[in-house]
């Protein structure tokens, strides 16, 4: 299907097809139906509501395998099936792609920032990063693109470490509340220094893996409106306060969690 000769000319999802619904031909509507599913899958807001309450409940083996492997699979399915099957789709929603990206980057660094729970703080950190990944594919530019699929890649090694070490505390107090903890790094040396390693590779902390991927999908989003247009520049500019935000929620964590009195 990625190659348009092998489709029967006239069908419906045909290049040359004339069939309308609504608004949009057979084509856009396939490439929209596509992009919600793998939005869903993502997750992307307005369809991340599931992800925050299936990591807390879910126990820590199966938030890594959700947040390392599996969410991963939605930007692998844009890149794989919905934007070389339907290129004309993706071209013309490319400013759909990059607002919802725009949108989860901005919404969900907010909900982690308000976040009580540390688990459903690092879950609302993943829509907030898997929203950067979206708006590399948005631009549908080299370093765009080659972004997003880094940035998937450091993502499932940096979440699934920050869910283990949300294990590690739970499994000893059966508490994940941030409020109940106080004063971590003078008791527990060796872990305050794994959180830091995470939250600071999660933050985009350079010479870190969360750096690089963050860097080129801004690189892509900044020269998308001179190269094709798709991204314009203004949602590049506002996706920037998506990593203010994130040094915000992370320090501010690191700040209530490891210093201050023990309790």
């Amino acid at each position: 299907m990625q190659n348009v000769n092998n489709l029967i000319p006239g069908t419906a999802l045909a290049i040359d097809s004339s069939s309308q619904l609504g608004w949009y031909s057979f084509r856009f509507w396939a490439f929209l139906l596509l992009f919600i599913g793998f939005m869903i899958k993502l997750p992307a807001v307005p369809f991340h509501t599931w992800l925050p309450d299936a990591h807390v409940e879910a126990p820590t083996p199966i938030s890594v395998i959700l947040a390392a492997l599996l969410l991963k699979f939605g930007g692998y399915g844009l890149l794989r099936f919905a934007y070389p099957i339907f290129p004309d789709g993706a071209i013309r929603f490319g400013w759909l792609v990059g607002l919802i990206g725009l949108i989860s980057i901005i919404y969900g660094a907010l909900n982690a920032l308000a976040s009580k729970d540390l688990k459903r703080l690092i879950a609302y950190s993943s829509v907030s990063h898997m929203g950067f990944v979206l708006l590399g594919i948005a631009s549908a530019t080299v370093e765009g693109v080659t972004g997003a699929i880094y940035q998937m890649v450091s993502h499932g090694i940096i979440s699934a470490m920050l869910f283990l070490l949300a294990g590690v505390l739970y499994d000893r107090t059966q508490d994940r509340l941030i409020e109940n903890y106080s004063g971590l790094a003078s008791k527990m040396k060796s872990y305050t220094g794994f959180i830091l390693i995470a939250f600071f590779a999660s933050m985009g902390l350079p010479g870190l893996s969360g750096f690089m991927g963050e860097v080129m999908i801004f690189f892509g989003a900044f020269q998308s409106q001179s190269i094709n247009g798709l991204v314009p520049t203004w949602m590049a500019i506002t996706a920037t306060l998506g990593l203010l935000l994130g040094a915000g929620y992370y320090l501010w964590t690191i700040q209530r969690m490891f210093y201050g009195n023990t309790q």
